[in-house]
């Protein structure tokens, strides 16, 4: 079954045949927090006798650096007397700074588009309809939408950072500016895993010694030498690992003579329970000893 789109943008063009300006911009429409906008050029770009057309982000010039999104989308020029002779063109493209839009010079020829009784132009109005689905953003949305279920990233060094973790991992990347110096995947998504399964086992080793076990301290060694592996330089986190493993041998130490202390506390508790009781039973046969006949 084909996926549906997350949203459809109807472009009705008033009194198309009668436009001279060299092109016309749709109105701003927002699809899961990302604002688009339609571009037409109703007498051809650039000397060529076809309709051009173009979907582009706007205002990405305000945008700020290293933003990106990735969507899927179809473009229509509707025929509105049967929409099987509609021309549709389908694509998907990362939008960025370099390339904003995408778009067709050669849509349709214009004299079949202006033909009598061909069904693009009814009344002179001119439909286009656009359906975009925003698979992923990175950078600020331009909108918040409160059913938007993108997970909005921001670039760290070569990585893609939750915003609420952009803080720390800066400061973790001037800290230690050799910590990727090594690391060798590309793929956007694998440096995304990468520095995400790096930031649990940091949170997993700011927990307090009670509350890791020593499966827990096992599998941090274990990830530490996945992570190195894969080109992390990690000798800083390492020395902390060491840290808290060596708390919790103390603990656990200190908690065995802890526990051998307060059992031999109720010994001697119990022997003096047992003392007083004898120090009673004494005293009353001395009563009894100095009572008269």
């Amino acid at each position: 079954m084909e996926k549906k789109f997350d949203k459809k943008f109807t472009w009705v063009i008033k009194n198309f045949s009668s436009l001279q300006s060299v092109n016309i911009l749709s109105d701003i429409f927002v699809v899961r927090g990302c604002k688009w906008q339609l571009n037409a050029y109703p007498k051809g770009n650039k000397g060529q006798n076809f309709l051009s057309l173009f979907l582009e982000v706007a205002g990405y010039g305000s945008l700020p650096s290293g933003w990106r999104r990735h969507a899927r989308f179809r473009v229509i020029v509707v025929n509105q007397r049967s929409e099987t002779l509609s021309r549709q063109l389908e694509s998907q493209q990362w939008f960025e700074k370099k390339s904003p839009g995408w778009g067709r010079l050669s849509i349709m020829p214009l004299n079949e588009l202006h033909a009598k009784d061909a069904g693009f132009l009814v009344n002179g109005d001119l439909k286009i309809v656009v359906e975009i689905d925003v698979l992923e953003v990175v950078g600020r949305l331009d909108v918040t939408e409160e059913t938007s279920t993108i997970i909005e990233t921001m670039d760290v060094n070569g990585f893609q950072i939750l915003p609420s973790h952009a803080e720390s991992v800066s400061r973790m990347f001037e800290r230690h500016s050799e910590l990727a110096s090594e690391f060798r995947p590309k793929n956007p998504n694998l440096r995304t895993a990468y520095i995400s399964f790096l930031l649990s086992l940091i949170e997993t080793m700011c927990q307090s010694p009670q509350e890791l076990s020593q499966d827990d301290l096992t599998d941090a060694y274990a990830a530490m030498g996945f992570m190195r592996d894969a080109g992390f330089k990690l000798d800083w986190l390492e020395k902390k690992l060491d840290e808290v493993s060596e708390k919790k041998k103390n603990q656990k130490s200190s908690e065995a003579r802890l526990q051998e202390m307060e059992e031999d506390l109720r010994d001697l508790k119990r022997k003096c329970s047992d003392m007083e009781d004898l120090v009673k039973k004494e005293k009353v046969k001395m009563s009894a000893a100095k009572a008269p006949l």
